[in-house]
Formats: structure tokens, sequence, C-alpha cells
């Protein structure tokens, strides 16, 4: 059905819907702390480059009027800079904001949209389905673990010569199951395991995400960028001194640094003012602490997209590295790996432009029985391949917990 057949109508909710289990294991998600939006079904796909057009060509019925409500497309935009790719608008929405509004969004023909007594907005059947999920699983890296530290000696040494300043290397993990792998019992897992984290799916990517690449709302952007990473140790005692040591480390100060002072420029060339936390904080999530800095501003007249503001954010030196255009050529040349979705930006815009994006780590491409997982790290001048092994291995345990589940 063509978009100028199509209408959008939004109905307020008295009662918030459990935005994990309405996406079910084929639907769309972005959400964190129970405020996001959540869809099902397909109404329409849009280019890239006309997102906002076509939203809008979309007539609209509205009566809530608050970012996420009308037409609302969910995306995961690739890593590779300016690479094609569809935006999907779904059938249903349901929505929630953390300050008290709820609403669902219907998209179809216009004289087939239902009233809201007659729309099915029941859960996903959700009932004991581990029962019949895979029990048996192979667990491969892609490429042998002494290879990938052979690249991040080829990277050192490309950084020493004054190539480049910093580079992210990725590496995957293949996992094959016994059975089709259930994308809404790993997303369950993840909510509950990484509850502080932006839980994703569009397409089969799905994943728990604890880096916000920019949020739209009105006039207001705001941004948390992360980078510096520590294992956790299993104590409280040892996650302390894990912590205190990440945040005395000059290296990952000045690494944590840079993506900050990244962020903030780009955001600056868009806005009338923009301002960070003096200090960075050290997140925890359940594998890794992390390093963070809240970002906030007040965007220029006529404030930006966000999409136009993650085109101008993305790749961020902690994904991709810098210089960045030195830093992808360096991942092509090194990396040996198509990243596909790893490290793009997933999540969600409305017609007026509002919306939110994450990173897009921490996170799996999900089809049957198999799942590819991937997690990198920054490279810089004085990195230990073993120890950035090692920490790839932290990372890449948050998915590989919530899939692996024999």
């Amino acid at each position: 059905m063509s978009r100028e057949a199509l209408a959008v109508r939004t109905w307020r909710l008295q009662e918030p819907i459990d935005l994990v289990r309405f996406a079910g294991p084929d639907g769309y998600l972005f959400a964190r702390g129970g405020a996001g939006v959540a869809g099902r079904g397909e109404a329409t796909r849009i280019s890239r480059t006309d997102a906002l057009a076509d939203l809008r060509s979309i007539a609209s019925d509205d009566t809530v009027k608050v970012p996420g409500s009308g037409a609302v497309a969910f995306a995961a935009l690739p890593f590779e800079p300016g690479a094609p790719c569809r935006l999907v608008v779904p059938a249903v929405t349901v929505g929630s904001n953390g300050r008290g509004d709820h609403w669902v969004t219907v998209v179809g023909a216009p004289d087939e949209l239902p009233e809201p007594p007659d729309l099915d907005l029941a859960p996903t059947d959700m009932a004991d389905r581990a029962v019949n999920g895979p029990t048996g699983f192979d667990v491969r890296a892609s490429r042998p673990p002494q290879e990938w530290c052979k690249a991040v000696d080829a990277a050192t040494a490309a950084i020493r010569v004054g190539r480049l300043d910093k580079v992210v290397l990725a590496r995957e993990i293949v996992v094959t199951a016994d059975r089709e792998i259930q994308v809404d019992a790993v997303l369950g897992r993840l909510a509950r395991t990484y509850p502080g984290c932006y839980l994703y799916l569009v397409d089969g990517f799905c994943g728990a995400s604890p880096e916000l690449l920019v949020s739209r709302s009105g006039d207001v952007v705001t941004a948390q960028p992360m980078a510096g990473t520590a294992p956790r140790q299993g104590s409280a005692e040892a996650d302390a001194e894990a912590a205190a040591a990440l945040l005395a480390s000059p290296t990952y100060r000045h690494e944590h640094q840079v993506t900050i002072d990244a962020v903030h420029d780009t955001l600056l060339r868009f806005s009338s003012y923009v301002d960070y936390e003096p200090e960075p904080s050290v997140v925890p999530l359940a594998n890794v602490v992390h390093l963070a800095t809240s970002v906030e501003g007040r965007l220029s007249h006529p404030p930006a997209s966000v999409l136009d503001l993650v085109d101008a954010l993305h790749p961020t030196p902690a994904v991709c590295g810098r210089p960045r255009e030195n830093a992808l050529a360096l991942i092509s040349e090194l990396e040996d790996l198509d990243r596909r979705n790893y490290a793009g930006a997933v999540g969600w815009v409305d017609a007026e432009g509002n919306g939110e994006f994450a990173v897009a780590i921490r996170g799996a491409e999900i089809s049957g029985r198999t799942a590819r997982v991937i997690a990198g790290n920054g490279i810089v001048a004085d990195s230990d391949p073993a120890t950035e092994l090692a920490e790839t291995r932290a990372k890449l345990q948050a998915m590989l917990s919530a899939i692996v589940r024999p």
C-alpha cells in the first residue's frame, strides 16, 4: 500500500503496556526502564534519505501529541557511514514516555483503522517458551583469537608511526543452536539482567546497549557518550577497586575526553548551547563498568531532526577511532569482518523529527538457529593484545549469556 493511501491514528491509553512482551519475537522495540516504543506488523518501509518526508506524508490524527506518538519508524542504521537502509513503520505501535503518557498508534487504510475498544493489545503468548527453546549450542570465533591479537599488534604499530591516534577493532562469535533461538526470550533475559540499558529489536537485530548516541525531544538534545571499560571482578570490593582504577587511568580518561569533545563539538554546530558534566561517572553493568558523561543542549531553530544528528555524530571515536577516515581505512584493512549493524545506530524517529538512537553495541543478529555476536575495543599506542582480547570476551558475555541457555 502506498504511503499516500495510509493514515495514522493515535489514542491515549490509561495504563502502560509491557513493551518487551508487546514486541514479541518478530516485532520492533526501543525501550529503557519501561519507557520507549514497541511495534508489531509492518505498515510500510521508507527510505533513509526521505524518512521524515515519508512519515509526514501519512495523514495523521494524533490526540496525544508527544514525542513518539503519531507515525513512528524504527531503524537499525549500519556501521558503514552512508550505507543504504530502510526504516520500518509498524502497523501498531505502543509507547510510554516515563512521564505518565501512554498511547497506541495504528497505521493502515483510512477506512480500516480500528477504534480503541476493538484493538487487540494482548501481548504475544509467552507461556513458558523456554520449554521449547534450544538446549545445544556450538559457539565459535569467526577468527582465531591469535589472529585478532596480531591485528591489534598491527594497529598499535600504525598508531605509533602516526598514521592515526586510535582505532576500534571488533571480533565476531557465531552461535549455532539445535533449535530456533527465541528472540523474545533473549530480550526478556536482557531486560532482567541489564535494566538500565536500551533494549532494541529491529528485523532480528536485538540487544541491550548502555550508550545513548543522541536523543531529540523538541529542541532539547541529549547524549551520553561512553569510552573506557573494565571487566567486573565478582565482588563489591574488587569492583570498587576496578572502578577507581578506571577513573584514575590517564589512558582511559584521555580516550573518554576525546569522545566527549567529539560529541560536544558536533552537537554545538546544531545548537544554541551544549554542556556536559565536569567529571565522568562510572556506569556498572552486569559484566563490565564504563566511563560515561551526560551531554545536553538546546537546538537552534528550526531544530535538526534526530536523523540529522545521528548522521553528524556517527561513528563516534568510541566505536571507530580517530581521525575518522584513517580509522575506517584501518578497520577495513585489519578487521576481516563485515560489521553490518554492529556499532551502527539503532532507535526510532517520528514525523516531527523527535527520536532516540543508541549505539548498536551489546547486540546480536539472530536468524533461525544462528546468532552473530560482535564486540570491539579501542586500540591505542600502548594497548596490550591479551588485555584487549580479555576485554572483548567480557563484552561478548552480555549477549552470549542471554542466548546460550542449555
